[in-house]
């Protein structure tokens, strides 16, 4: 079985991966891409500036590797406050979540990362603090146990989420401004490997640049771990300098070709036309047919795949599209009436 986060094209943070907050933008001048959010977020910080208040809730949902977790960072940055960070599944019990609440300053952003996995009974517990900036907490036990509520300052929660289906209604609803992140454009992604190749201090041309942009799938985590990557080539195999043809042959030597497919995304692909006809086929079938989990396949490989136009969706399964079969390199024959593989 594939370890996702390991994958070269994976949009998921590796543990292994250091240097990344040099290269984040600390201002919202200095993020590139996703206009629309960026244009939100200067009003939303404005306003809550001229009133002397901490910003409204914000909850940020999109595909992993887009900028959920820097944006955060950014909102601290212009506000001038703190940030603390955590994720869902690090916050196992109440007590965790009362604890964390009970420290946070007036203005205090609060980072929630995978915010969709919130167990429930700590959800229980953000809702008043999200709403009344209170915090019920319960003393003793039996008989005896009485309910004492605690006033806490007015702070903002920042949730992340890949999955915002995931997220419950009415946590989703106690959040004021919901931002979705999409993939970035080449133009985006060109500027933010230029920006990353200053920061690392590294030589690299236009069309070496252009390279890794078209191969990085729109998305900055996976755009910067190629440019490390063509850099430890250009370094040990070139002259140190990132040239188109230096980064082709870096790229190809870790079997991302120029769409930015990689060998688990090409193993999807070739398992739905080769073994089921080109689809539909269902997910947990693709899944063991390449022993990958399924969760791996939707959240990680779904995506890319969808948004290039080699997959389709339907509620009978998956279906490679033409396009699917000529990037691999295979004859496409318009099927009349597809066959149904079931799960």
């Amino acid at each position: 079985m594939t370890d996702a986060i390991n994958r070269t094209v994976s949009p998921q943070k590796s543990p292994a991966e250091t240097g990344e907050l040099e290269i984040r933008p600390r201002t919202l001048e200095e993020v590139i891409g996703q206009d629309q959010v960026r244009s939100n977020l200067k009003i939303l910080i404005g306003a809550a500036k001229k009133r002397g208040e901490a910003m409204d809730h914000v909850l940020f949902y999109g595909p992993p590797g887009l900028g959920k977790t820097t944006l955060a960072h950014v909102l601290a940055n212009e506000m001038g406050v703190n940030i603390k960070v955590t994720s869902g599944p690090a916050i196992e019990r109440a007590g965790d979540l009362a604890a964390i609440l009970s420290n946070l300053r007036a203005g205090d952003i609060l980072f929630i990362d995978e915010i969709h996995r919130l167990g429930r009974a700590v959800e229980e517990i953000l809702y008043p603090a999200m709403e009344d900036f209170a915090l019920d907490i319960v003393i003793g036990k039996g008989p005896a146990a009485r309910s004492i509520r605690l006033s806490l300052p007015r702070f903002t929660v920042i949730g992340a989420t890949t999955r915002l289906a995931l997220v419950t209604a009415p946590l989703r609803a106690r959040f004021g401004a919901l931002y979705r992140l999409d993939f970035y454009d080449l133009s985006a992604m060109r500027k933010i490997i230029d920006r990353g190749a200053g920061v690392l201090g590294v030589a690299a041309e236009e069309d070496g640049i252009q390279e890794i942009a078209t191969r990085a799938r729109g998305t900055p985590r996976v755009a910067l771990r190629l440019l490390r990557r063509v850099r430890d080539f250009a370094q040990v195999r070139a002259d140190g300098r990132i040239t188109g043809q230096v980064t082709r042959q870096a790229l190809d030597l870790l079997n991302v070709d120029p769409s930015g497919l990689d060998d688990v995304d090409r193993k999807v692909l070739s398992t739905i036309i080769e073994k089921y006809n080109g689809g539909p086929v269902g997910l947990n079938t693709i899944a063991a047919s390449i022993s990958e989990e399924p969760d791996t396949i939707m959240d990680v490989v779904e995506p890319y795949l969808l948004q290039l136009g080699f997959l389709d969706r339907t509620p009978q399964g998956r279906i490679a599209t033409a396009r699917a079969y000529h990037h691999l390199g295979l004859p496409y024959t318009a099927k009349t009436q597809p066959t149904l593989f079931e799960e």
